[in-house]
């Protein structure tokens, strides 16, 4: 009999504890930042960066080695979400991006990578506009053609005559 009474005072602790671990949690605010997306994941250098965070209810900040902080306001449904520039300086590589959303901070060590540039060499790409050496070399190629084409006038002017 003891021990059914114990069992009962027990269960009855337990059922109270679970029903007031709830209450309690939301009597002291909203639980948290719980996941971090970055879109678009692939970015290159200079690029917009779209950050969305689940249970950040209030808003808060997003802070990341590859731009400076960024404020998170808040869209309804317990997310938030703000918009970064990618520094024209950012290494490439996977960078991580940790959120502070009413005191409580989450972090996501992969959310987003970004590339670098390609180093096209010369090929005009370090250029814009003709060069002096293009304007020499074009006009070279137009001498020769009217040096050309007056040689081949010149050649059938002469066996006209024969």
């Amino acid at each position: 009999m003891r021990t059914t009474r114990t069992l009962a005072a027990a269960a009855t602790a337990v059922v109270a504890l679970g029903v007031a671990a709830p209450a309690a949690v939301a009597r002291d605010g909203m639980p948290g930042p719980s996941n971090i997306r970055a879109l678009p994941s692939v970015i290159a250098r200079g690029g917009q960066l779209t950050i969305t965070v689940d249970g950040c209810h209030s808003g808060g900040t997003a802070t990341s080695d590859a731009f400076r902080p960024t404020t998170l306001s808040p869209t309804g449904g317990g997310t938030a979400r703000g918009t970064a520039t990618v520094d024209h300086k950012a290494r490439p590589g996977s960078h991580s991006i940790t959120v502070n959303c009413g005191g409580r901070t989450l972090t996501n060590p992969a959310a987003f990578t970004v590339v670098g540039g390609v180093r096209g060499g010369l090929g005009g790409s370090s250029s814009t506009g003709a060069t002096p050496t293009d304007m020499a070399i074009g006009g070279g190629l137009i001498a020769a053609a009217l040096a050309g084409g007056g040689l081949f006038w010149m050649r059938r002017r002469a066996e006209r005559q024969i």
